[in-house]
């Protein structure tokens, strides 16, 4: 599939509107040519004294109905030819989106969000450009070229072919400058992409800069993106500001040649001087189709220079998938287990996690800590399938994961992620992920649960708050009670929590660590700690250290052995104590 294969479809289903725009198109452009010819009678009847005021109203009335005409018919392919362009925009950006959330996690790790947004905004308007105005004055450059130098031909052969000399320059010249212009135009869209990138990485920090004072070296950075991205449309501007001038240029020689030559055929007699006139405007006429060669060159290849970014994101195949002996049953209960998985993110560093086996049966507690970098959110990822494993293999149900379709997946599995985030919507919107079905009674509990209902009711307008951006306007504690209220209130059999309880204050916690107590039995919990009295009350406690096992068992055993979780949590006995 080539980039051009991604606009074709549109193409052919919006043919019927695209073939009214041009034919609309190329009625305004023989009125327009009518209008010379106007002209010509008109002058040639004064130049004869022939004609007085009624003949004079009379060519004033025909221009008047052929400009009338001329707006209609440009009304029509302005919303035929230039509406579909806005469409094909428009479906384009949805393809994209939809694509882009079918790729996986690794996809992310390694793409700038500021590229992403580029293609989404900049690289969809180009091609939204060379498909509207491109296609314009294409068919501009054709028909209207063509029918002006057949006009001109009819009124002196000679002088056309004069005329027409300059035309095989501008080919050429086009030609040879279309490739610099692609290569130029891909170099321009990827800087642009680095700065956008650069301005909201700088926007989403911007608390962090002020309270740096890093202002100065943070404007620093972005300018000096800023200049290589300036840079880089100086180059391109050398290809086509040379390129217009030149066009310009051989067109008014044309009109030198015009003035030269046709001027002293019309004083031989050879022609009249309203064919003398009429020519002169049908080499106006012919200026613009001259123009819109450089210019559907300028546009083409801007948007395939976006087209074919574009397609590099829609020809990029989720690592993550469907897999052919992917089922459409249901996992039978929530019971997890672990077989030597292996998994590295980077094939040249340490694995993290490495030969890890573990069964966890259906509504059971699983509590794992471990300190940082030893693979407990790693394991959460795993279960969620963001990734896959390198080796050994993962059930849910006694399914392979691999065997399960992703949504169905990720609807027996919920998680409440470690760093909460939040849209900027309101708060109601952010519990229910704006499911008109979840009722008043359901998101009340699911807030009490968490504690988080005082909060709310705090608020002058309760649920219906605007958190902000990253919901800002609250505390980071609240922030991950409400992620934690949209994770229970999905009714998933495994419920995955990473760290539920460590921005919030001991009282709060004790409170939370009672609900998620009270959850025991009816669905399977994974909980990733921390502050190890938030899974002192699991079935299971596993301890990870570099991507392995150290040590399993109930909390009573595991204080029996004293080890890495009995050390830990005497410290955090001593803390809460103080």
């Amino acid at each position: 599939m080539t980039s051009i294969d991604l606009i074709k479809p549109h193409f052919r289903v919006h043919r019927g509107t695209i073939l009214l725009g041009l034919f609309a198109l190329m009625l305004v452009d023989l009125l327009q040519l009518l209008i010379p010819r106007v002209v010509k009678w008109a002058v040639d009847d004064l130049t004869l004294y022939r004609t007085a005021l009624p003949g004079l109203l009379r060519y004033g009335a025909y221009i008047v109905c052929l400009g009338l005409l001329i707006g209609g018919f440009r009304y029509v392919w302005r919303r035929c030819l230039l509406g579909t362009a806005q469409h094909l925009e428009e479906n384009l950006r949805n393809q994209l989106f939809a694509h882009l959330q079918t790729l996986s996690a690794a996809y992310f790790d390694r793409t700038k969000t500021g590229d992403l947004m580029a293609h989404a905004t900049n690289d969809l308007q180009q091609v939204r450009m060379a498909a509207g105005m491109g296609m314009v004055a294409f068919n501009d450059a054709v028909v209207m070229g063509t029918a002006a130098i057949a006009f001109m031909l009819a009124i002196h052969v000679q002088l056309t072919l004069y005329v027409l000399i300059p035309m095989p320059l501008i080919v050429i010249g086009t030609k040879l400058a279309s490739k610099r212009m692609h290569r130029r135009y891909l170099q321009v869209q990827g800087i642009f992409a680095d700065l956008t990138e650069a301005v909201r990485e700088r926007f989403a920090g911007i608390r962090i800069i002020k309270a740096h004072s890093c202002q100065g070296a943070e404007a620093a950075r972005v300018g000096a993106i800023s200049r290589d991205y300036i840079d880089r449309n100086i180059q391109l501007t050398k290809v086509t500001g040379l390129f217009f001038p030149m066009m310009m240029f051989l067109t008014n020689l044309s009109l030198a040649m015009v003035m030269l030559i046709g001027g002293r055929q019309t004083i031989l007699g050879h022609i009249t001087p309203g064919d003398f006139v009429a020519f002169i405007s049908y080499l106006g006429l012919l200026t613009w189709p001259m123009m819109a060669l450089g210019w559907v060159a300028n546009l083409i290849q801007r948007g395939r220079a976006s087209l074919d970014r574009i397609h590099g994101i829609l020809s990029t195949q989720p690592q993550i998938a469907d897999g052919s002996l992917a089922v459409g049953r249901a996992a039978a209960n929530g019971h997890i287990a672990f077989q030597g998985v292996r998994f590295g993110y980077d094939p040249n560093r340490r694995p993290a996690l490495t030969d890890l086996s573990f069964d966890l049966p259906t509504g059971q507690v699983l509590g794992i800590v471990g300190p940082p970098g030893s693979g407990k959110s790693t394991l959460l990822n795993l279960l969620m399938r963001f990734y896959d494993v390198q080796d050994g293999f993962i059930t849910l149900g006694d399914v392979d994961l691999r065997n399960l379709p992703l949504r169905h997946l990720r609807r027996q599995v919920c998680l409440a992620p470690q760093e909460p985030f939040l849209f900027a919507g309101t708060i109601r919107d952010n519990i229910t992920f704006g499911d008109p079905r979840v009722n008043a009674a359901a998101l009340e509990r699911v807030t009490h649960l968490v504690c988080l209902d005082d909060t709310i009711a705090a608020f002058p307008k309760g649920y219906d708050t605007v958190v902000g951006e990253k919901g800002v306007i609250l505390s980071g504690g609240q922030k991950q009670r409400v992620v934690l209220a949209r994770a229970l209130l999905k009714d998933a059999p495994v419920l995955l929590l990473d760290d539920p309880v460590s921005q919030v204050d001991a009282a709060t916690a004790a409170r939370i660590i009672g609900t998620l107590r009270d959850l025991s039995g009816t669905r399977t919990l994974v909980i990733v700690s921390h502050r190890l009295s938030a899974v002192s009350f699991a079935d299971q406690i596993m301890v990870l250290s570099q991507g392995r096992i150290q040590e399993t068992g109930t909390h009573r055993q595991l204080m029996a052995r004293g080890g890495y979780y009995t050390d830990i949590y005497q410290l955090q006995e001593i803390e809460d104590a103080l």
